[in-house]
């Protein structure tokens, strides 16, 4: 068998050339890459202007997620300590992280478009409980023009009891 020097003459020639071209590595915790605008990161529960959840514990998210990485459990609003404008709100919110897939099946399925799958895409733990995000870990900030949830409102301001008139003409 005779021995080339072709080949290792190209790879040679292919290092050398690219020790002038601009470097293509990003110092990743100085400088973030921005992601697509469909990117699919972590999971965000939004609230409305004046701080009240959007989530009103319906768990249409847990029944569409096909890893079942999603538990949702309900409790009532009152008005004296209300968190969502329905008659429910999700009391107890917990997406496992671990069992996710990202497809994005949670945020198509909410009626009141409270989860969103956002851009942020640094998220690590060390253990099984840390992949557990819990419905505080997941909720927005207040905004300035907002307020801290539970929240007392004035008497029947929800109640979905009263019939509303409707004009016979």
């Amino acid at each position: 068998m005779k021995f080339n020097p072709g080949p290792i003459f190209v790879g040679l020639w292919t290092t050398f050339k690219s020790m002038f071209e601009s470097s293509v590595t990003v110092q990743y915790p100085e400088v973030k890459r921005p992601v697509h605008r469909r990117y699919k990161g972590r999971h965000e529960l939004k609230r409305y202007d004046n701080g009240l959840e959007k989530c009103i514990g319906c768990a249409l998210c847990a029944a569409a997620c096909p890893a079942d990485a999603i538990f949702v459990e309900a409790s009532e609003n009152t008005d004296a300590v209300r968190f969502s404008p329905g008659e429910r709100y999700a009391s107890t919110y917990e997406i496992n992280m671990m069992r996710c897939i990202f497809c994005g099946y949670c945020e198509d399925a909410c009626p009141t478009e409270a989860i969103v799958l956002g851009d942020n895409y640094e998220m690590s733990f060390t253990d099984r409980a840390q992949s557990i995000y819990t419905r505080e870990k997941l909720l927005d900030p207040v905004p300035a023009s907002g307020q801290t949830t539970p929240q007392a409102v004035p008497d029947h301001m929800f109640d979905r009891s009263i019939p509303i008139m409707v004009n016979p003409d």
